[in-house]
């Protein structure tokens, strides 16, 4: 039971944190002051709030799913396939990434608690082939998931993470070799075809009381024929803009919509916050993800996608909006998809 929490990062590696910008009193640090709450509230507000009644907070009926033989794939696919909340595989010029998989059926460390929705957990780690790379943004439970974790490590050649996070790998027996761990803005090519730099996100880690002790990140994805954004979890600050200054234009931007509160609204984004996040970094096309998985706030579980996509259309920006497993062809992006989350809204 306590392995599943992780362990600090040691001596070693808080000594070389120290000497960093974005690390101080023992915290990593946001780009902007990042209050957990909104000024005036409290977690006593909070949690008398989020325990209240709300209205269509879980769905009536499965999250529709389409079964993807996705260890058969055409090598020369160029794919995204989304496996609900943050986590999804790409293959993408010969290579096989996957992000943030949670496949064990909950978020929390208390089993049974925020459970996943019924149909949202088809996929398991068994159905996917050997990954080339894993990226994990952070070591919230809903995007590092110790079961999950372990099931894939035969099957990863290597793992890429904010700093801190490795630690975690480590205590759960990885071989450190296939560990790499970065700050914001350093960049590296952990294998021929593939550049990866890490970029700033908005938010906070922590798997149990200590907060900040390891990094929380955003990627941006280069091979050969692409570039995509990898959002992680996110509130809306000055960093999309520098991002897409420094970066952009991006084929696609993965970004997080859900979960979020106007009692939280420096952590996650709210819908316009989104849209306009996927201009700011001068994305082709962007894919709300961080939804329909897991109640972890008050909003309608469908809410998140029904308003962004209705922002989106209005902004003329293309949306990408998948059923779990469906695939995402991303040499041919800006299709319109259907609405899956209307007829289940209504019921």
């Amino acid at each position: 039971m306590k392995k599943k929490y992780g362990l600090a990062p040691d001596t070693t590696r808080t000594t070389f944190f120290n000497t960093l910008s974005n690390y101080k009193n023992g915290q990593f640090q946001n780009q902007v002051l990042t209050p957990a709450l909104v000024e005036g509230q409290n977690m006593l507000k909070v949690l008398w709030h989020f325990f209240g009644k709300h209205t269509d907070t879980t769905p009536t009926a499965p999250i529709p799913f389409v079964s993807t033989d996705i260890k058969h794939l055409s090598p020369e696919e160029n794919v995204l396939i989304w496996f609900g909340h943050s986590s999804y595989f790409i293959q993408l010029d010969g290579r096989k990434l996957l992000i943030d998989p949670v496949f064990s059926g909950n978020a929390s460390p208390v089993r049974g608690s925020v459970k996943a929705f019924p149909g949202s957990n088809h996929y398991q780690a068994t159905d996917l082939p050997d990954i080339d790379l894993l990226l994990i943004s952070h070591d919230h439970w809903d995007h590092l998931d110790y079961e999950t974790i372990q099931q894939l490590q035969p099957k990863v050649s290597k793992v890429v993470c904010g700093l801190g996070v490795a630690q975690h790998f480590e205590y759960w027996g990885w071989d450190k070799n296939k560990l790499t761990e970065k700050n914001w803005y350093e960049n590296f090519s952990p294998m021929e075809g593939i550049h990866i730099t890490l970029t700033p996100a908005r938010h906070f880690s922590g798997r149990l009381f200590n907060r900040n002790i390891s990094l929380w990140t955003s990627y941006v994805l280069q091979t050969p024929t692409k570039k995509l954004f990898l959002g992680g979890d996110s509130g809306y600050g000055p960093q999309f803009k520098d991002i897409g200054e420094r970066f952009g234009p991006f084929d696609l931007a993965i970004l997080e919509c859900g979960q979020y509160n106007e009692r939280w609204p420096y952590i996650h984004s709210l819908p316009d916050e989104v849209v306009k996040e996927a201009g700011e970094l001068k994305a082709a096309n962007f894919m709300p993800v961080h939804h329909s998985k897991f109640k972890l706030a008050q909003h309608p579980w469908y809410e998140p996608l029904h308003q962004v996509t209705l922002l989106a259309e209005a902004a003329h920006i293309p949306v990408t909006t998948p059923k779990i497993g469906e695939k995402v062809d991303l040499d041919h992006l800006g299709k319109v998809w259907e609405k899956w989350w209307e007829p289940l809204s209504y019921k």
